[in-house]
């Protein structure tokens, strides 16, 4: 038989784990700040603020050329819209 304090830190743990994925799946049209992996604080935060970073700086390049492309295609065919 468990001892109840062992009980109730195992659910405590358990609430915590999934209160974290409720936060992650409510982050609205954003990055979460926390990680659902509970993967290791500042370290690990700034090595997602890294990556995300990284990864807007791609789509800025891709919204860059396809504005360059638009506007190519507008230049052989100027009866389009």
């Amino acid at each position: 038989m468990t001892h109840p304090y062992e009980e109730d830190r195992e659910m405590k743990a358990l609430k915590d784990d999934i209160d974290m994925l409720d936060f992650v799946m409510d982050a609205e049209c954003g990055i979460p700040t926390r990680c659902p992996c509970w993967g290791g604080g500042g370290n690990h935060q700034r090595g997602v603020q890294e990556k995300v970073q990284m990864l807007r700086k791609r789509v800025d390049v891709m919204a860059a050329e396809i504005t360059e492309l638009k506007y190519k295609l507008n230049r052989l065919n100027p009866t389009s819209p």
